[in-house]
């Protein structure tokens, strides 16, 4: 048998490790004994075309006399819940991060978007949705809008849902992901999907959240199906409990803040934590946490099915059966469905393997507010009080904080102040405008119920129907020129909510309501600070002293042994592939990337260089267009950066390489983003890094994309003053059948870097236009 062969192998790998731990110093860092736990990562057997398909698909690798022999390796809560939801693995197949997937998601949610949407579905030659029951779609991004072109889409989408017996919300109804939560789409373990970037909100409830855009959610339409790389999965571990005064939008807030150096940029997040400090964040706040995981920079933001998330859906099942007995077992929250889903909840697994872990010691968070106009800019609010920040325009809105609770807080600050006004709700500042818009009808009603709601109107609040609204840009109240906003929402970037001139910030719902009573940035005064606190405790590792000073002996060589069973899985693998029988080829053919026919094997261009790290969607493609569908390539065109770089349209030339600084597109899901850039003729774009999500879509439409972090520290080590946007005189080629670049400086200076492959399978979607017609020509085929 091999499996006791591998073993044997396996621990001799571990020889020399078990002798470094046998006389190691117990005070050796965790970080050390990471690293020697990880050698082995850095090798791999895996023959080169492999490399190039999905690995997870190849399930039809030509048999041997070796048997195949799967190690068990510990998997993360997210690599769980992908295993659940992955179809095509080969037989015994564990998935890991890195891996590449099929997965047929649990459900998938469209907007505003799903018009879009299904004009792709529908060009791609797909007549009939693959499984109904599996699509959402909801109306909720510009639900203000009552044009004639608005409300037309809005009955073709009606339309096509009904037509094809899909769960519809009308407009007005609550935003997308509030309903995907509170309807239980987002169902504890699965894996949900929306073509929205704030997908990460079901985090909150145990539930895999990641966006899609919306080229996938035509593919899942059309098959029930699209593709995903596993992302590497960052461990956040919470220590302590929350005081007094300090809500989960203080956690997110500081997170994005303090760790504000990509620390988890394109990251699967869990978050942990002891059961005490666990029951400390109730799964308002969770939702509010994972939702803005997206500004973190994150793709997914997970919660563990815990005690509070079973006590949360407890409730929603006892209200159901009280006001709607009718629908018995079909209800989808009931007691039977909770008892099956917490007899075997899904955990990590001990040991598992995760890329970084971080802590954050709630006992010594304190109210924080976000801005301007960057989450990445996270400030004390008693630092901001004593600043005396007039305030214009304040608002309540969106998913990550406009639910019941969060309504609740704001009408607080208003109880509280008329009880020094003769009991009078006290009004809003002068001058100020407060905006307020429930995250659903179903929240906005139980906030009426509870007389919170009526509150915050006494008090002069605007009402806004429930929706996107001014988070997004769209509709009643947004910022004008010169004015101060502070939002309980998810986003601030310049101009998202209104004018670039204008300066947003980012609060909980309190802040948010004192700030509008009191007419300049200020809190309730609700913080209690706990003794001995004097800094927010934060860090690498787990967060508990003796955890993180080292790891245990045994803990550390299991922990070696399963990589190095991984190791030898993967040499197996290698050796029952036909092609690991052949000759090697020469290392010059090895250094060449296969190109398709009609595929270029070089891109050249002048640099044109945008100086700036974090370069979001809106700042390439303003809200205020998203939802425009008859927007023609000429006006993309013009518009395009323009929320970054008013100047942008005027430099940039046709047949330009755009070059740009690190997590270039991150923020929303908006394809626009990707096919603006196309539609100013620009074929490439080169980054220090991408957002995901930009990377996605770029892919999704033809756009070509390559990382050179050198290219970004050589432009800014010539070019010293900073330009937004500037013409360099330099030239650019990226041989894609060698993967390097070649960079010719103004001058005449040349020098290359290596870059990463272009595989087949990519260039096929590219040539072909964008996933879209590849595939309609699938279909054809």
């Amino acid at each position: 048998m091999i499996h006791p062969v591998r073993r044997a192998l396996a621990v001799a790998a571990t020889r020399a490790p078990r002798q470094f731990f046998a006389t190691a110093s117990r005070t050796t860092s965790v970080r050390s004994v990471r690293a020697a736990a990880a050698a082995g990562s850095y090798y791999s057997t895996t023959s080169r075309r492999l490399q190039d398909a999905f690995p997870s698909q190849l399930e039809n690798l030509a048999s041997s006399t070796l048997p195949k022999v799967v190690p068990q390796v510990p998997q993360t809560l997210t690599e769980k819940i992908v295993q659940r939801y992955s179809v095509g693995l080969a037989p015994g197949k564990k998935v890991k991060s890195g891996d590449y997937v099929t997965l047929q998601p649990h459900h998938c949610m469209t907007h505003d978007n799903s018009w879009p949407v299904a004009m792709k579905f529908m060009s791609i030659g797909a007549s009939k949705i693959h499984d109904n029951r599996q699509v959402v779609m909801t109306l909720d991004h510009d639900v203000q809008n009552k044009s004639e072109a608005n409300l037309k889409k809005y009955r073709q989408i009606e339309e096509f849902a009904n037509t094809h017996g899909v769960d519809f919300y009308p407009a007005g109804r609550g935003i997308g992901h509030q309903i995907m939560v509170e309807e239980g789409y987002a169902w504890p373990g699965t894996v949900t999907v929306a073509s929205d970037s704030h997908s990460n909100m079901y985090g909150g409830v145990g539930c895999l959240g990641t966006p899609m855009v919306r080229t996938d959610a035509a593919s899942i339409w059309a098959t029930g199906k699209t593709w995903w790389q596993i992302p590497p999965i960052a461990k956040v571990t919470f220590t302590g409990l929350l005081p007094p005064g300090v809500t989960g939008k203080d956690v997110i807030v500081a997170l994005c803040g303090l760790f504000n150096n990509d620390d988890v940029l394109n990251h699967a997040i869990e978050f942990t934590g002891a059961e005490e400090t666990m029951r400390s964040i109730p799964v308002d706040d969770r939702l509010t946490i994972a939702n803005m995981t997206t500004e973190w920079g994150a793709l997914s933001g997970l919660f563990p099915i815990d005690a509070v998330l079973a006590s949360w859906m407890r409730a929603k099942a006892t209200v159901t059966a009280m006001e709607h007995p009718e629908l018995g077992d079909k209800a989808k929250f009931t007691h039977a469905k909770i008892d099956a889903l917490l007899e075997n909840p899904l955990v990590a697994d001990p040991g598992a393997t995760y890329a970084k872990q971080l802590y954050l010691n709630l006992s010594t968070l304190s109210p924080f507010v976000a801005g301007p106009n960057s989450v990445k800019i996270a400030t004390p609010l008693k630092d901001l009080e004593a600043q005396n920040l007039k305030l214009d325009k304040a608002y309540l809105v969106s998913c990550t904080n406009s639910r019941a609770s969060d309504i609740a807080a704001a009408a607080r600050v208003f109880k509280d102040a008329a009880a020094n006004n003769n009991g009078v709700i006290p009004k809003v500042a002068p001058g100020v405008k407060f905006y307020i818009a429930a995250a659903s009808l179903l929240e906005q009603k139980q906030a009426e119920d509870s007389g919170d709601w009526q509150v915050l109107l006494d008090a002069g609040a605007e009402p806004l129907p429930s929706g996107c609204g001014p988070c997004i840009g769209l509709g009643t109240g947004l910022l004008e020129p010169g004015e101060i906003g502070i939002s309980a929402s998810n986003r601030n970037f310049k101009g998202r909510m209104g004018s670039t001139d204008a300066k947003a910030y980012l609060a909980s719902p309190e802040v948010v309501a004192a700030s509008a009573l009191k007419g300049k940035i200020a809190g309730p005064g609700w913080y209690q600070k706990p003794e001995g606190v004097e800094k927010v405790i934060i860090g690498e590792g787990n967060g508990v002293v003796e955890q993180d000073k080292a790891m245990s002996i045994e803990d550390a060589l299991d922990k070696i042994i399963a990589e190095a069973e991984s190791l030898i899985a993967n040499a197996e693998a290698g050796l029952a592939s036909p092609e690991s029988t052949s000759s090697p080829a020469s290392s010059e053919e090895e250094s060449l990337t296969e190109i398709l026919p009609g595929f270029p094997e070089a891109i050249s261009g002048e640099i044109i260089f945008c100086d700036a790290d974090n370069i979001n969607t809106d700042g390439i493609y303003p809200g205020k267009y998203t939802y425009q569908d008859n927007i023609t390539p000429t006006k993309m065109a013009e518009v395009c950066m323009e929320n970054y770089d008013p100047s942008f349209g005027s430099i940039a030339r046709a047949g330009d390489i755009l070059v740009t600084g690190f997590n270039f597109g991150c923020g929303s899901s908006r394809e626009q983003a990707a096919t603006a850039i196309l539609a100013k003729q620009i074929p490439l774009v080169v980054s220090g890094s991408f957002g995901n999500i930009f990377s996605r879509n770029s892919i999704n439409n033809a756009l070509m994309g390559v990382e050179v972090p050198k290219l970004v520290q050589r432009l800014r080590e010539e070019f010293g003053d900073k330009v937004a946007t500037r013409r360099t005189g330099w030239k650019l080629t990226w041989d894609v059948r060698r993967s390097k670049v070649v960079v010719e400086e103004a001058s005449g200076k040349k020098w290359e870097q290596k870059v990463g492959e272009l595989p087949p399978n990519v260039q096929e979607i590219i040539a072909r236009g964008g996933l879209e017609k590849w595939v309609k020509s699938q279909i054809e085929a």
